[in-house]
């Protein structure tokens, strides 16, 4: 069992490339609490014909299956890629101790790089944010799977 941020977040990578294998934007995430892996989950959107199944989603909900709370105060949370605003409200929600993050995301990143929602002024909840755990190896899983969407022949429905 991982120990550290990076630890956790090559289970959140490994979890992400579960994702891209089987045609998802390859991000991941794992939900810790006290050091154990409670929740996992990668982007399953188009497996789940789901546009909240982002990979943050479904390791909160998974954490919450498993520690029977929907409040998921002690736990952390890292994921391969900066939260957009749905998964950012979700986690404010949750009531996450801490976010740790890998890639930044410069369009739609809501942990600082486009907006500001995790620990607002005048929300109710601030938690911890941990950005840039293994940044490269992060941005290279994404960078890639995009490399090679482009270079693929399009085939006709």
């Amino acid at each position: 069992m991982p120990d550290s941020d990076t630890g956790f977040m090559r289970e959140a990578l490994a979890e992400g490339r579960a994702a891209g294998h089987s045609g998802e934007v390859p991000i991941g995430a794992v939900a810790v609490l006290n050091g154990e892996i409670v929740g996992r989950g990668q982007n399953r959107v188009l497996r789940d014909l789901d546009p909240t199944a982002h990979a943050e989603i479904v390791a909160l909900r998974d954490a919450a299956r498993t520690l029977g709370n929907y409040r998921l105060v002690d736990c952390e949370l890292f994921v391969t890629l900066e939260p957009c605003a749905m998964c950012a409200g979700a986690m404010i929600h949750a009531r996450l101790k801490r976010l740790a993050y890998g890639a930044r995301d410069p369009k739609t990143g809501a942990a600082g790089s486009v907006l500001e929602v995790l620990n607002h002024p005048r929300l109710n909840h601030q938690m911890e944010v941990t950005a840039a755990v293994l940044e490269e190896e992060c941005g290279e899983l994404l960078r890639e799977f995009f490399r090679q969407r482009r270079t693929e022949p399009v085939r006709p429905e």
